[in-house]
């Protein structure tokens, strides 16, 4: 894991959040949802014993359509977060107004569970108090348990789709290529993308990159495999 930098530059930018809006669960979701369901219908269809055309038509409409569904609710999901927090925020803009006193000692109370006491504690309350952006700020996090960062719905379903085109379109490539034994060279692609999705994340986690990698492989191959036994299950 790669230490963040310790210059003033590096602290300044780190600590306004400029540049923290990551959306690595947008990206993953949206990966292995897109390589799960493509293959899913590929391996369906495969064992269905039906012809390869279907694949691609049916491969096509569930990456376009469904990785656009997908990026639809995240956004929706998204900006529903962001539209509570507006609310939030303007309640606790409108407390500040109407019960000064009652939210300062909120906003004391806050500052005192962070370890401050005594004069210190009163001048930190006063000095937060002094800018209501500020103080509202500390209420949003501490009070109600939201991210510093507010979320950013567009940018959240733009890296959805994105994911879900890309890793989705791989189960397709050997049937739209043409190329021979089509559903075997897909299904080693599509294990690789799900193996290459979970060492990636593992640059956010303790875990070793080789176990997250197995670890997203087995899900996504355990959702491969239901799909190609219901899908014999109407062979001809």
């Amino acid at each position: 894991m790669q230490d963040h930098g310790h210059s003033k530059a590096e602290i300044a930018k780190r600590i306004s959040g400029e540049g923290q809006g990551s959306h690595l669960r947008d990206m993953i979701y949206g990966g292995i949802d897109g390589a799960v369901t493509t293959f899913a219908i590929v391996a369906g269809v495969q064992g269905a014993g039906l012809s390869p055309t279907i694949i691609i038509a049916l491969g096509i409409a569930n990456v376009l359509a469904d990785g656009f569904s997908m990026a639809a609710g995240n956004y929706s999901g998204t900006k529903a977060d962001l539209d509570d927090r507006n609310r939030l925020s303007a309640t606790e803009h409108r407390h500040i107004k109407d019960y000064p006193e009652g939210e300062r000692e909120e906003l004391r109370q806050i500052l005192e569970l962070k370890g401050l006491s005594g004069t210190l504690l009163e001048d930190a309350t006063d000095a937060i108090a002094s800018d209501s952006n500020k103080w509202v700020d500390i209420m949003l996090t501490d009070e109600y348990g939201l991210s510093p960062t507010p979320p950013a719905p567009m940018a959240a379903a733009i890296a959805t789709f994105l994911a879900f085109l890309v890793a989705g379109i791989v189960p397709l490539l050997p049937f739209l290529l043409g190329l021979s034994d089509p559903f075997l060279i897909a299904t080693c692609a599509t294990a690789l993308v799900f193996f290459t999705i979970g060492t990636g994340k593992s640059r956010w986690s303790l875990a070793p990159w080789w176990r997250s990698g197995l670890e997203t492989l087995a899900i996504g191959s355990t959702a491969a495999a239901i799909a190609y036994v219901v899908g014999t299950m109407f062979h001809a």
